[in-house]
């Protein structure tokens, strides 16, 4: 079955990144973190998908904002994740770069549909403005 999020960059890329996380996190993190931070970052790059699904699930530009922009904030979550695991020597600098550039490609579109659904609800709210307007003259 082919459900609307399957369409969108940003989730496929989010999903392909959840699954190198989960990946990495239980085969290279040391046992003690796979617990610990290595969790905790799995947890951060599920919600990303995980809430790009939601918000496409939800009728209501101003829900599809809130879930889209949960996993935005879940990237810089997961961002931050990843440079913690450099700066105690879990992954190379150079994994972490690999890692930055995939954040920034699943960003970039997710960024995208928050300014879609922000502008669709300001239209829709310049429309509201406008027909209150147009029934107050009516009744002048």
């Amino acid at each position: 079955m082919n459900l609307p999020h399957h369409n969108l960059v940003a989730w496929q890329r989010a999903d392909d990144l959840f699954i190198e996380v989960h990946q990495l996190t239980l085969q290279r993190f040391p046992a003690v973190e796979r617990y610990e931070l290595g969790s905790q970052m799995r947890r951060a790059a599920y919600s990303v998908p995980a809430n790009i699904v939601e918000g496409t699930a939800r009728e209501h530009d101003r829900e599809k904002i809130r879930f889209f922009t949960v996993a935005a904030a879940s990237l810089r979550e997961l961002g931050y994740g990843l440079h913690a695991a450099r700066r105690l020597g879990y992954i190379s600098d150079a994994q972490f770069e690999e890692f930055e550039q995939k954040q920034q490609l699943i960003a970039a579109p997710l960024h995208g549909l928050i300014r879609k659904h922000r502008a669709k609800r300001a239209a829709k709210s310049v429309v509201g403005v406008i027909m209150v307007l147009v029934a107050l003259a009516g009744l002048l």
